[in-house]
C-alpha cells in the first residue's frame, strides 16, 4: 500500500493510536516497537477494542482484511504525518532549544489560539514519534501548528525538521542539557541549529532572542528573522521588569503580570508576544493569553503545602536551567529559604565537573541546600548530600523545618515531586 493510499484511509479514521490501553473507537493503530515491547503482538486487541484499522510489520500477526502490512510500522508513521503535511494548508512553527521549550511552545499556542484555530505538541512528545502524532492531528480548520522537537543527538533536530517542513522557527537556548550524547556544548549549538540549517536553506522565517550572543551571531546576515530584545532598537523591545516572585514585563507600555516565576521565563514569554505580533493578535488579547497561563507538571509550580510556598521546578534539570533556577531564587525577598537539589542526568564525563560547580554556586551564594543522588554525593563540598531519595527521606522524617520558601529542582529521573510528602 502506498503512502497516498494509506493516507486515503486515514482522512476517513483521522485518529492514531500506538498505545491499546489509550484507544478509541476508530482509530488506526499503529504497532511500534520497543526495547521491551513488539506493537505487533497488540494488533488483535485493538482490532478487538474499536480499532479501524491496524498498522504491522511481521505478516504473521496478520488478522484480517482490516490489518495492513508495512515494512516498517515507525517508518510509516513517520513518513505518513509528512506526506499530511505537505497535504494541509497549515502554517507550522518549530521550536527547539535546550531549556524552557514546552512552556514556550504553551504560551506561544496560548498567544496564537487568541485568533487562530491552533494545534500544538501534547506535552513534551518532540521526539520521532511524537513529532509525527502531532503533525498527524493537524485538521482541515488548522491554522497554525505549534510543533516542539527535542533532541539528545546530532542529526536528530534535522530528521525532524524534514518530517515538520516548518515554515517558521524558534530555538530557546543553547544550553548545558544532553552533553553526553551530543559531545559538550559545541556539540549542543551545533545540533540544535540543524533547525536554523533548514529554515535557512529553504528560505524560511526565523524568530530569535536578539540578546542571545550565539542567536545574533549565527542569524547576523539572515534577512527573514524578527528579533526581540531590552536594548536593540532595531528589534521589537519587551522589558523585563522585576519578581517577586512571579516576573512582570512590559512592551507597548503595557505592563503584564504573569504566572511565572524565574527570569529565565522571561526569554519564553518574549518569544510568544513576538510571534503575536508578527500574527497581528490583538495586543490586548496577547496579554490576557500570557497573564492567564498557569505552569503546571512540575515545570516552575507554586505551591502552598504546611505553611511552605514552595517552587516545584522538578520536571527537568540540566546545569544551564539549575543555575538560572538557583540564580532567580536567590533574588526573591523572603525567609528561610532552602533548596533541595536532585542528580542532573546525561552528562556523561562532564557529569562530575558540572555537579560540583553547581555546589559551589550555592555556596557562593549562602543558600542553605540539600544535594541528592549519585553525583552530588560524589562531589567535594560542605552541603549536605544524600545518595538516593529515600536517604533524604529518612533524614527529613526528624526534622521539621520553620515556614519556609523551597525550591525542588532534578532530573526527570529524580522525581523530586516526591519531596512534596515529606516537607
Amino acid at each position: 500500500m502506498t503512502i497516498e493510499e494509506l493516507h486515503g484511509i486515514f482522512l476517513k479514521n483521522p485518529y492514531i493510536c500506538t498505545d491499546t490501553r489509550k484507544i478509541n473507537k476508530g482509530d488506526i493503530f499503529f504497532a511500534l516497537k520497543g526495547d521491551h515491547f513488539n506493537g505487533n503482538e497488540y494488533a488483535q486487541t485493538a482490532l478487538s477494542k474499536g480499532a479501524s484499522y491496524v498498522i504491522i510489520d511481521d505478516e504473521k500477526y496478520v488478522i484480517n482484511e482490516r490489518t495492513i502490512v508495512v515494512d516498517n510500522a515507525l517508518e510509516t508513521l513517520q513518513k505518513l504525518s509528512n506526506y499530511h503535511r505537505r497535504h494541509s494548508k497549515v502554517k507550522v512553527i518549530a521550536l527547539t532549544g535546550s531549556n524552557g521549550k514546552t512552556t514556550t511552545k504553551e504560551l506561544i499556542n496560548a498567544v496564537l489560539a487568541k485568533k487562530y484555530n491552533t494545534i500544538a505538541t501534547i506535552g513534551n512528545l518532540n521526539n520521532h514519534i511524537g513529532v509525527p502524532l502531532t503533525l498527524l492531528s493537524i485538521k482541515d480548520d488548522t491554522d497554525i501548528a505549534v510543533v516542539e522537537m527535542g533532541a539528545n543527538h546530532q542529526k536528530e533536530i534535522e530528521f525532524l525538521s524534514n518530517l515538520a517542513e516548518p515554515d517558521f522557527g524558534y530555538i530557546t537556548n543553547f544550553g548545558k542539557a544532553h552533553l553526553e550524547g551530543f559531545g559538550g556544548i559545541e556539540g549542543v549549538i551545533k545540533g540544535k541549529s540543524e533547525l536554523y540549517d533548514y529554515l535557512i536553506a529553504h528560505n524560511k522565517f526565523i524568530f530569535l532572542n536578539a540578546d542571545d550572543p550565539i542567536q545574533k551571531e549565527k542569524l547576523a546576515t539572515y534577512i527573514k528573522k524578527i528579533g526581540f530584545s531590552e536594548q536593540d532598537h532595531n528589534h521589537f523591545n519587551i522589558k523585563f521588569l522585576g519578581t517577586n516572585p512571579t516576573i512582570a514585563l512590559e512592551f507597548e507600555k503595557s505592563i503584564v503580570q504573569t504566572n511565572l516565576i524565574g527570569k529565565y521565563n522571561f526569554t519564553n514569554c518574549c518569544a510568544a508576544i513576538v510571534m503575536g505580533k508578527y500574527f497581528n493578535v490583538d495586543k490586548n488579547q496577547i496579554i490576557m493569553a500570557i497573564e492567564a497561563y498557569v505552569p503546571d507538571n512540575n515545570r516552575s509550580q507554586i505551591i502552598e503545602k504546611n505553611g511552605h510556598k514552595i517552587i516545584l521546578d522538578a520536571y527537568n534539570a540540566n546545569p544551564t536551567s539549575t543555575r538560572e533556577a538557583l540564580l532567580s531564587f536567590n533574588q526573591l525577598k523572603a525567609h528561610n529559604k532552602l533548596v533541595f537539589l536532585g542528580d542532573m542526568f546525561e552528562l556523561g564525563e562532564h557529569a562530575q565537573k558540572e555537579h560540583q560547580e553547581i555546589a559551589n554556586l550555592v555556596l557562593e551564594l549562602g543558600l542553605t541546600t540539600f544535594l541528592v543522588g549519585e553525583n552530588y554525593s560524589k562531589i567535594n563540598c560542605q552541603l549536605e548530600t544524600f545518595k538516593s531519595f529515600n536517604e533524604l527521606k529518612e533524614f527529613l522524617s526528624d526534622i521539621e523545618f520553620p515556614n519556609s520558601t523551597i525550591l525542588i529542582k532534578g532530573s526527570r529521573g529524580m522525581a523530586m515531586e516526591r519531596l512534596l510528602d515529606c516537607l
